[in-house]
């Protein structure tokens, strides 16, 4: 089972605010992912299989060259923004 000091660690660091009854629900909820990883461990030959990166087969599937077309100018980007700081749009906070 992971710790609940671990959880509050990665919890601060994400900006998160959890009371106890939150982390005590998220470690019982990390240890069921837990076991599902165990049993997932146990299937036979599972060593041998590459794990999958794309969700589904490549092959066949084309995707376009991202390439950078028609460039907009800082100005007309922000022309119409309600606040402006040296050609960025000025947001408010939304973090503590």
């Amino acid at each position: 089972m992971i710790e609940k000091e671990k959880l509050q660690m990665y919890a601060e660091k994400l900006f998160f605010k959890m009371n106890d009854e939150e982390y005590t629900t998220l470690q019982k909820e990390f240890g069921v992912i837990l076991k599902q990883m165990d049993i997932i461990d146990k299937i036979d030959g599972i060593k041998d299989i590459d794990p999958m990166t794309f969700p589904f087969e490549k092959e066949g599937i084309l995707f376009r060259e991202d390439i950078a077309n028609d460039n907009i100018k800082p100005e007309d980007v922000v022309k119409n923004a309600k606040d402006v700081y040296f050609e960025q749009i000025k947001v408010p906070k939304v973090v503590e």
